[in-house]
Parts: C-alpha cells; sequence; structure tokens
C-alpha cells in the first residue's frame, strides 16, 4: 500500500458464520496490504466509523485477507448487516508484528481463548508455511462452549499436520463434547515442550492472559520468551487518540505485540 493513512477500498467477497456472534469476512481489497502476522488494520465501515482488527488469514497470501470479528458494538453490529458484494475501507498494516526470526528453531507454544484465536490464525498459518524453520507447534484453545469455537471446521486439517499438536476445552460442554471441561488453563498441566527454550504466545481475554501468563511463568517461561497480543483497548491505530496507553506504551504504535517482560512493571497491564 502507498499510503497507510488513506483507506482503500475492499469488496466482501464471502463470509463464513463462526459461532452465533463472531463471523469471518473474506476481503478482496484493491491492492495488497503487506501485513505481517500480529500487526493490525483499521476496517472503515463507510457511515458507522472505522474500528482496529487483526487479519486472521495467511500474510503469505495478500490478494485477500481476512478478518474474524465478534459483534461487540455499533461498528461491528453495523458490519454484520454487511453483505457480500459490499464494500469496505482498509488502511494500515499498523502496530508490531511476532518476531519471527526469534522463534526459528525452537518450540512454540500458543495458548488462545475466544475470538483471541483468530489473531493467533494468522501467526499459526505463517508458521506452518515454513514449518521446517521451527520446532514442534502446540497450540491450547478454549471457548465458552462447543458452539462458541471458532474454526471449528479447520481444527481438523490443522490436526493433521506435520510437527502440530493441539487441544481444546470448554468451560460448559454438550452431549457432543469429548474432550476437556475447564477454563483453557487447565490445558496447561502438563506443558510437553522445554519450557526454558521455547517460545510463548497468548492472545484472548484480559482475564484468560492474565492467568496463562502465571501459569507459563510458574511452568519455567522466560518473560522475554512469553509474547502477548495487547490490543483490547486500541482505538485510532496511530498513538493519537491516547486509548491504549499502557505504561510507557501506546500498544498500536509499539504493539499490540509486547513481551512480559516489557509489561510485567506496569500495574495490571491487562486491566
Amino acid at each position: 500500500m502507498g499510503n497507510i493513512f488513506q483507506p482503500i477500498s475492499a469488496e466482501i467477497i464471502k463470509t463464513i458464520d463462526e459461532t452465533p456472534n463472531i463471523r469471518t469476512f473474506v476481503l478482496r481489497p484493491e491492492q495488497e496490504v503487506p501485513f505481517l502476522a500480529g500487526q493490525f488494520i483499521e476496517l472503515t465501515m463507510p457511515g458507522y466509523g472505522e474500528a482496529p482488527f487483526t487479519p486472521s488469514s495467511s500474510h503469505f497470501k495478500r490478494d485477500i485477507i481476512e478478518m474474524t470479528i465478534m459483534k461487540v458494538g455499533r461498528a461491528t453490529g453495523a458490519l454484520f448487516d454487511f453483505k457480500v458484494g459490499d464494500t469496505v475501507g482498509i488502511r494500515g498494516p499498523y502496530g508490531a508484528r511476532y518476531p519471527l526470526e526469534k522463534f526459528e528453531g525452537r518450540d512454540i507454544y500458543i495458548v488462545g481463548g475466544g475470538v483471541g484465536l483468530a489473531p493467533l490464525r494468522a501467526l499459526f498459518l505463517a508458521l506452518t508455511h515454513e514449518i521446517d524453520k521451527y520446532g514442534r507447534i502446540f497450540l491450547r484453545y478454549g471457548a465458552r462452549t462447543p458452539d462458541d469455537i471458532v474454526y471449528k471446521y479447520l481444527i481438523p486439517e490443522w490436526e493433521k499436520m506435520k510437527k502440530v499438536d493441539i487441544d481444546l476445552s470448554v468451560d460448559v460442554r454438550d452431549e457432543r463434547w469429548m474432550k476437556k471441561v475447564g477454563v483453557v488453563t487447565c490445558l496447561m498441566d502438563e506443558i510437553p515442550c522445554d519450557e526454558a527454550k521455547s517460545i510463548a504466545v497468548v492472545c484472548g481475554p484480559p482475564i484468560m492472559m492474565k492467568f496463562v501468563t502465571m501459569k507459563l511463568l510458574e511452568a519455567g517461561f522466560k518473560g522475554e520468551h512469553i509474547y502477548l497480543s495487547m490490543e483490547t483497548n486500541m482505538s485510532c491505530g496511530l498513538g493519537h487518540c491516547g486509548h491504549c496507553k499502557l505504561g510507557p506504551y501506546f500498544t498500536c504504535k509499539d504493539g499490540p505485540v509486547l513481551t512480559w517482560d516489557q509489561v510485567k512493571d506496569i500495574p495490571d497491564p491487562f486491566v
């Protein structure tokens, strides 16, 4: 993209209902959007405003970009009324990427909760695209109920990938659910990698990220190796509104990818 401050048009070419309130929008922008896993874009809903979202698709495929979005407010509520063939705006990319060069040769332990699996999917696809550069990939994911699991139609394919290990949990089970029941930390009682040498990546609701981080530290992960997606309070994407101020950082400019070492001395960093 030329001017990252000027939105470009993107056509909605497909929508996928992931859960009752989460939908994936498949967009074809008028030009490639050169994002890298971890970065975000500002999505413009004409007539309703804009909001920041992290792409959920692979950064190796830029002619199409996917956004997995939860319906939570005015702008996203309006977006859910958009149909295939409608046009939205995209500006960006912004923010910090995952430093994949630092991940090479290491096992990668990914923990997600709810719609937090959306930005983690972009990372997961980037890793598996060049899987020989990395060790094993462990994906641990929790949702409220089986119906609230995003990408449930993709997970069986992911489980077949080499060097990939996936485990899931739900807070509340139904008669179909045969896996673990409990918050996502119940999947972390045994961590099948060398914590001192592995990378951990976490994305989900703030309270979930807090307890997952504490569990990772207790297990022996180094703070510099725990990468957190601190995107909850982002708004303008430019560091102007101040909404995303987190200690000395603006998460839209310095993050949203920040390590635990960067935020550990900030009071209540997950609030």
